[in-house]
C-alpha cells in the first residue's frame, strides 16, 4: 500500500513537471524600413567603423578620446553594472546545482542514566538541492545572463558616447580656432582702415562722420576677436574636464606643430554605412541591450509563473562522530539521504498571481521600449544622413560665395584707398566677406558634427560579437585596433 502511494506521488510530480511554464516570446520584431529614406554617403559601401578615428591620422584626437573614456564616470558606472550583473548571473546559476555546507559541533554532557559523562564531537557535510521541476531557477539564470550581456553592451555604448562627445568638442574647438583667426584678420583689417581714414580726415579728405564710423568698425572687430578668443578658451576648459588632462598640458598639445589635427584642416573623416537599415541597427549596442531586456523580462515571467507550482527539494549529509568518556573513544560514521520534501502553494491571497501580472507588465514595457529604441535609432541615422547630404550640397555654394565676396572686398578696398569708394561701401563689403568666411567654417563644423552623429548612430564599430571578447580594457572606442592581427589596433573588449 505504501509503495502504491509513493508511486502515485511520483507520478503526480512527473505530470506536474511536464506542464512547463509558458513565458512570452523572448524575441520580438520591430518595424524597420526596407531602405533608408535619405541619400547614403559613398553609395553605402561597407567599412569598419572601429577604424574611423584613425582615418584622419590625428594622434591627438585618439589620445583625447582614450583619456576621456578612462576618466568618464559614465564608463566607470557601466563597468560597475557589468560587475554587478556578473555576480547576479553567478548567483542565479548556482541555484541549479546542489549546495554543500560543512558543519562541526562539540558538546559535553552528563546524563542521569547508565551512560557516563562524555564529550561528543561531530563533523559533517550537509547537501541540499532544489529540483527545478518547472524551470524557475533556469529562468532566473537566463534572465541574469541576458542582463549581463546587456550590461556589457551598455559599457560599449557609454564608450562610444564619450568618443562622440570628445570628437564633437575637439572639432568644435578647431573650428573655433579658425573663426578666431578670421576674427583677428578682420580686426587687423578694420584697424588699418581706421588709421587710413584718420589720416585722410586730418588732411580734410574724409568727414568726421566717416572717421567715427571707421573707429566704430575697428572697435567692433576687436570686440569680436576678444569674444571669439573667450569662446575658444571655454572650449579648451570643457575638453580638459572631459579628458582629465591638465589645461596647460592640453594647450601645449593643441598648439604643437606635430599635431596633424591643426585648426586649418580640422574636419571629421568620412565614413560609410550599410545600405540596409537592419544591418546598421544590428551594430548599435543600445538596440542590442534593449533586445536583451526583452529576453530577461520574458524569463522573469517564467520565474514568476513557476513560483505558483510545487517545489521539490532533496537533502542529505555525510559525516563522522566521536564520543569520548572515561578515556575511551567511540567513533561512528553517519550519513543520511533525505528528506525528499515537496511544498505546494495553496493560499497566498493572490500574491503569486499578482507577481505574474507584474512580470508580464514589465515584459510589455520592455517590448515597447525596445521598439521605441529601434525607431529612435532609425531616426538618428536618417537625421545624420540628411545633415550630411545637405552640408555636402551647400559646400560648393559656400565656397563660391566666399571667393566672390573676397574678390569684391579686395576691389572695394582698393577703390576706397584710391578715393573712389565710400567707407560705407567698404564696410558693407567687409561684412559680406566676414559672413562668408564664417559660413564656410561653420558649414565644415556642421559636416563634422554630422559625421560624428552618423558614427554614433551606426553603433561606433560595435557588434554583438563584442560581448564575447576576452577580458581587458580596450583603448578608445572607435580607435579600431586589434592586436591579435598584428595591426597595432585593439578590439572593443568589455570587462568580463
Amino acid at each position: 500500500m505504501k509503495l502504491l502511494k509513493r508511486a502515485g506521488a511520483l507520478a503526480a510530480v512527473a505530470t506536474l513537471s511536464a506542464c512547463a511554464t509558458q513565458a512570452p516570446a523572448p524575441h520580438v520584431t520591430a518595424s524597420v524600413p526596407q531602405q533608408w529614406q535619405a541619400p547614403l554617403p559613398h553609395q553605402g559601401q561597407q567599412t569598419e567603423l572601429a577604424n574611423w578615428w584613425r582615418a584622419q591620422n590625428d594622434a591627438l584626437l585618439v589620445q583625447l578620446i582614450d583619456a576621456a573614456q578612462t576618466a568618464s564616470p559614465n564608463v566607470a558606472a557601466a563597468a560597475s553594472r557589468i560587475a554587478q550583473s556578473r555576480a547576479e548571473r553567478v548567483a542565479a546559476g548556482a541555484a541549479l546545482a546542489p549546495s554543500v555546507d560543512a558543519a562541526t559541533s562539540i558538546s559535553r554532557a552528563n546524563q542521569q542514566s547508565t551512560l557516563p559523562m562524555g564529550t561528543v564531537s561531530q563533523a559533517a557535510l550537509q547537501a541540499s538541492w532544489e529540483i527545478d521541476l518547472f524551470g524557475a531557477n533556469r529562468a532566473a539564470r537566463n534572465a541574469a545572463q541576458e542582463r549581463y550581456d546587456s550590461a556589457r553592451a551598455g559599457w560599449h555604448d557609454a564608450r562610444v558616447s564619450v568618443a562622440a562627445e570628445v570628437a564633437n568638442q575637439y572639432y568644435g574647438l578647431r573650428a573655433c580656432q579658425q573663426l578666431l583667426a578670421v576674427a583677428q584678420q578682420d580686426a587687423a583689417s578694420r584697424s588699418a582702415t581706421a588709421k587710413l581714414t584718420e589720416l585722410s580726415a586730418q588732411a580734410g579728405f574724409q568727414s568726421p562722420a566717416s572717421l567715427a564710423l571707421a573707429r566704430a568698425s575697428a572697435a567692433d572687430g576687436n570686440s569680436r576677436a576678444i569674444a571669439q578668443r573667450a569662446a575658444c578658451d571655454v572650449d579648451v576648459k570643457v575638453l580638459a574636464a572631459l579628458t582629465a588632462i591638465a589645461e596647460p598640458e592640453l594647450r601645449r598639445q593643441l598648439a604643437a606643430p606635430s599635431s596633424t589635427g591643426s585648426a586649418a584642416d580640422a574636419a571629421a573623416p568620412a565614413l560609410v554605412i550599410a545600405e540596409l537599415p537592419a544591418s546598421t541597427l544590428s551594430q548599435r549596442p543600445d538596440v542590442f541591450s534593449a533586445e536583451r531586456a526583452v529576453s530577461a523580462a520574458s524569463a522573469d515571467v517564467g520565474t514568476a509563473q513557476a513560483a505558483r507550482y510545487p517545489r521539490l527539494t532533496l537533502s542529505g549529509s555525510v559525516g563522522v562522530a566521536n564520543f569520548r568518556a572515561g578515556g575511551d573513544n567511540t567513533k561512528t560514521d553517519t550519513w543520511t539521504i533525505g528528506p525528499l520534501a515537496m511544498s505546494l502553494p495553496i493560499f497566498d491571497s493572490g500574491k503569486r498571481s499578482a507577481n505574474v501580472d507584474a512580470a508580464r507588465a514589465r515584459y510589455d514595457s520592455a517590448v515597447s521600449s525596445y521598439r521605441a529604441t529601434v525607431r529612435q535609432a532609425v531616426s538618428e541615422v536618417e537625421q545624420a544622413l540628411v545633415n550630411l547630404d545637405a552640408s555636402a550640397a551647400r559646400s560648393s555654394d559656400a565656397a563660391t560665395a566666399l571667393q566672390g565676396y573676397r574678390i569684391s572686398f579686395d576691389a572695394v578696398e582698393q577703390r576706397y584707398q584710391g578715393g573712389l569708394a565710400s567707407l560705407f561701401e567698404l564696410e558693407d563689403a567687409r561684412r559680406s566677406r566676414l559672413a562668408a568666411e564664417q559660413a564656410v567654417i561653420n558649414l565644415q563644423r556642421e559636416r563634422s558634427a554630422a559625421w560624428v552623429a552618423l558614427y554614433r548612430a551606426a553603433g561606433g564599430g560595435w557588434s554583438a560579437s563584442n560581448t564575447d571578447t576576452t577580458s581587458g580594457t580596450s583603448p578608445a572606442a572607435g580607435t579600431g585596433s586589434d592586436n591579435r592581427n598584428g595591426s597595432g589596433s585593439s578590439a572593443l573588449a568589455s570587462p568580463q
